[in-house]
């Protein structure tokens, strides 16, 4: 990586961690006051008045004798001033030989589940574009990070912390608008604002081919399926591109009038969800016998539809989530196009995630709080609320085994251990590399 970086006014590295002061342990402690309800006062009294005259006049009964007297008579307490109330006697519900029956026991309830309220780490991310309708963060199946900050993407390798530059681009292509690894967690495609698309493989940091001819605007979505990526640009269009073969443009799906900036295949592979500045929720499916015609055309939200995230447990369920007119989660069966639920979240939702491993949901958000919420599925209950963000969290990925989510705002790039420890962490499964074998070749 280069040694600086900077456009501008910024002088400061990207992806440079960012240490931040922990406040002392004693600062703003608590008043603690006595409860008075729950003293005895007489027994205060005689402690602080007759207590110390047993010490200083010895009985004449042994230790043993005292302290069983002490028992019997309740006086056998140090302590003078409460600080909560005595919890009640506990009630026999039932009669004692009811006990000694045999009894089912119950099952061993999870433990709950501890969240930090604080991200893990905190990287300075310069120069990066406050633009609602751009996705310029994703999380590698090889456990990489690519954030694109203005003509530049970088790369951020969560198991050694180290940071390197992949790609800058000049200001006639630039700035990048969209990044998205390939299922193989090695080759990357980014987005740009001249409508190229340019392919990379980032083991070797080479460039292997751009794809020209999809838009004729800047492409700011991008969704891979296999050996095809999909393409969403300011123009309204989104193209499947065939990245094996010399003419990529194998399908071309209308239907927004307005910039597409959300694009998701399902986990199947079989339906695509579409969001766009046009307030339009669409779903393709590639088994119809027209794909490009639209399954489904969704007009219940009220503004841009960017965020998107497809259930890994339940088939057919997707989350959609609107900008700041808007401001709802919404979950849909994708098969009937029923709208199941909708929640008012109070603010421009920008990003959505699945936990892996249970049923929740993440959302990000902007004005006025620009936290990241985690909800509970189906109830839709806030379970967690993190914060520490100063702008809109536009942007957020998740790590290969489900466990760390990254957040982009603000200029800074944060990870959060929000979706805790899965019980067994699978390595992801090793990909052929026949979808790029003969990219090289091809210009």
């Amino acid at each position: 990586m280069r040694s600086s970086y900077t456009l501008g006014s910024q002088s400061r590295c990207p992806l440079e961690e960012r240490l931040l002061q922990k406040k002392n342990s004693r600062e703003n402690l608590d008043r603690f006051i006595p409860n008075r309800s729950a003293m005895d006062f007489d027994f205060a009294h005689y402690m602080l008045t007759q207590g110390r005259k047993g010490k200083e006049n010895p009985s004449r009964y042994g230790r043993d004798y005292r302290k069983q007297l002490a028992e019997a008579m309740n006086m056998n307490r140090t302590r003078i001033l409460a600080f909560k109330n005595k919890p009640p006697a506990p009630v026999e519900l039932f009669p004692s030989y009811f006990s000694s029956l045999p009894q089912d026991k119950p099952a061993n309830p999870k433990p709950h589940r501890h969240i930090p309220q604080t991200s893990e780490r905190t990287l300075d991310a310069p120069d990066l574009i406050d633009d609602y309708y751009l996705n310029l963060l994703d999380w590698g199946s090889s456990n990489v990070i690519a954030i694109a900050l203005a003509n530049t993407v970088y790369l951020w390798d969560a198991t050694d912390c180290s940071t390197s530059e992949l790609a800058r681009f000049d200001v006639e292509r630039g700035p990048v608008t969209s990044v998205s690894w390939a299922l193989d967690g090695r080759h990357i495609a980014i987005g740009l604002d001249n409508s190229e698309v340019q392919l990379w493989d980032s083991t070797a940091k080479q460039y292997l081919r751009t794809l020209r001819g999809c838009h004729r605007s800047r492409v700011g979505s991008l969704a891979w399926n296999n050996h095809i990526l999909t393409t969403g640009g300011m123009d309204g269009r989104i193209v499947n591109n065939d990245v094996r073969i010399g003419s990529h443009i194998v399908e071309t799906y209308r239907g927004h009038e307005r910039e597409v900036c959300g694009l998701k295949w399902s986990a199947s592979g079989q339906q695509l969800a579409s969001g766009g500045n046009d307030n339009l929720l669409h779903i393709w499916d590639n088994r119809s016998v027209a794909p490009t015609q639209w399954l489904h055309r969704l007009e219940d939200h009220t503004a841009a539809v960017k965020a998107l995230a497809w259930c890994p447990f339940q088939r057919n369920l997707l989350a959609s989530g609107g900008g700041g007119n808007d401001r709802c989660i919404k979950f849909w069966n994708t098969q009937t196009g029923a709208c199941l639920n909708s929640v008012d979240t109070g603010s421009q939702v920008c990003a959505l995630l699945w936990n892996m491993n249970e049923r929740e949901l993440l959302s990000s958000h902007g004005f006025t709080q620009n936290q990241l919420t985690l909800w509970k599925y189906p109830s839709m209950v806030r379970i967690a609320e993190l914060t520490g963000h100063t702008s809109r969290v536009l942007h957020m990925a998740q790590s290969p085994n489900g466990c760390t989510v990254a957040s982009a705002g603000g200029e800074t790039l944060k990870l959060w251990n929000v979706f805790g420890d899965p019980e067994e962490v699978k390595p992801a499964p090793r990909l052929p590399k026949e979808p790029f074998a003969q990219v090289s070749r091809i210009r």
